[in-house]
């Protein structure tokens, strides 16, 4: 069982602007251009995991559901999953051992975690394995930040560095346990 991350993040540290606003991440649009390992990453994972205001501002997105691996979207305030993504993403409750366990229930042991809380979550309970962070080179000043207080230390391991359009930064960190 594995819990993986594959997030960009601007030079000071935020996964989006103040009003939760992505426009920063096409600062290089020529990246888009560029394998940056999204698909081999995805490839490893056997489902995604992403809290509430992640799935709000992905299922906002033109066009269709880029996501071919199941969507679990953990929520306590959210009924129900919206009809165009039934079958697609599904909804989770409880704490993070009672979602990793009706997952992991389900046979789907590696997991991509994504959003901001849901990652911080992961931290707090140290339950993240691996990060790969793409750091867009600008500063945005405020906004979500990725990380949050953590209650101890954590120490990762870099086994990867990529640069990219020699702008971009991708850092693949390991926990080091």
């Amino acid at each position: 069982m594995k819990n993986s991350v594959f997030i960009a993040t601007s030079l000071d540290g935020m996964i989006a602007g103040k009003n939760d606003e992505l426009d920063w991440l096409s600062t290089f649009p020529e990246i888009d251009q560029i394998d940056t390992g999204f698909n081999d990453f995805t490839s490893r994972m056997d489902a995604l995991l992403m809290g509430r205001n992640t799935f709000k501002v992905i299922s906002d997105f033109e066009g269709e559901w880029f996501y071919t691996k199941p969507v679990f979207v953990w929520s306590s305030s959210m009924t129900e999953i919206p009809e165009k993504f039934k079958g697609k993403a599904f909804l989770v409750k409880g704490s993070i051992t009672e979602v990793l366990s009706e997952i992991h229930g389900k046979g789907f042991q590696n997991l991509y975690i994504d959003g901001g809380k849901t990652i911080q979550s992961f931290l707090k309970e140290d339950l993240i394995d691996e990060m790969i962070i793409t750091t867009i080179p600008v500063l945005l000043g405020s906004g979500v930040p990725l990380f949050a207080d953590l209650p101890k230390q954590l120490i990762f391991k870099c086994v990867k560095s990529t640069l990219f359009l020699d702008k971009v930064v991708q850092n693949h960190f390991v926990r080091a346990r």
